[in-house]
């Protein structure tokens, strides 16, 4: 029988992978909820994403056109995945994928394939350029993260709007998605850049209110239910986002964790929720892109 999962074992994930535990002390706190260290041993790699699930979409799928990219950014070139149907009929929307806090890791990377084949021009923007890029490893990733200038990384992001209109399969319209820290850096970009036409975040932070008056693009936010963290600011968001005339939606689903997009996560994935907020997703990306 596996071991039994609980919701306090998947807040202990939480907190570890947005740097308020470090990995000691996750381990520490998860052993203490399971029982004992090798009952521990045997869920960490149940909370963590394991890439092996990771290709829904394969890289070599001959309906693509995949290229590893670089594009001007403030201070430097900002590498990036970009992927596009590979027979596509005249211009094509275009949509800037942000990950999470473990940088352009192989799950990113098959949602932004996901995305071409749902007639998208997706570039994939690696946040850890500065640093050198994403390392192979989670744990490798979540070091380079610690003290990292975050508001720096939004103008990383925003620099790819630009590359994108000027692609020439893009309709120069562009929209950005991303997920937890992603969601939050979408939601800084809409903040940051009347360019952007359309933001999904999926639980991401909340930009401070008094910036909300800045936001131009259309936004969907997807949350989830059991995410404390995160929810606590959606209240202050909603009212700023109606006082400054935003068109935006927002869904909750409920009895769902923060990550219940992330199919690599067996403990936090929700296949119906995602599937749910996914076809949501792409229908707004294309009312808004084309």
């Amino acid at each position: 029988m596996p071991p039994k999962i609980t919701q306090e074992m998947i807040n202990a994930y939480d907190e570890y992978t947005h740097l308020t535990l470090d990995r000691r002390r996750f381990m520490e706190k998860l052993t203490k909820l399971a029982g004992s260290g090798a009952a521990a041993a045997a869920i960490a790699p149940m909370l963590a994403s394991n890439y092996a699930r990771a290709d829904m979409v394969p890289a070599d799928d001959p309906r693509l056109t995949i290229e590893e990219i670089t594009y001007p950014g403030p201070v430097g070139d900002v590498r990036g995945y970009l992927a596009m149907p590979s027979a596509a009929q005249g211009k094509l929307p275009a949509v800037i994928v942000i990950h999470e806090n473990r940088g352009l890791n192989p799950h990113i990377k098959d949602v932004t394939r996901r995305l071409a084949l749902e007639g998208f021009v997706a570039l994939a923007v690696d946040l850890l350029s500065r640093q050198g890029g994403t390392p192979p490893t989670d744990e490798d990733a979540a070091a380079m993260f610690q003290g990292i200038d975050r508001g720096a990384l939004v103008g990383d992001a925003v620099a790819a709007i630009p590359y994108l209109q000027g692609r020439a399969e893009s309709n120069g319209k562009v929209g950005a998605i991303g997920f937890c820290f992603g969601g939050g850096i979408v939601n800084q970009m809409a903040v940051q850049s009347p360019d952007l036409v359309a933001g999904v975040a999926y639980y991401g932070a909340q930009p401070a209110a008094e910036d909300v008056p800045g936001i131009k693009a259309k936004l969907m936010l997807h949350y989830a239910g059991l995410d404390e963290r995160i929810n606590a600011g959606i209240a202050g968001y909603e009212v700023a986002l109606k006082e400054a005339g935003v068109d935006y939606t927002i869904y909750v689903y409920e009895g769902v964790n923060h990550a219940f997009n992330n199919d690599t996560s067996e403990a936090r994935y929700d296949a119906d929720a995602a599937a749910l907020a996914w076809s949501r997703t792409v229908d707004f990306l294309k009312e808004a892109l084309t």
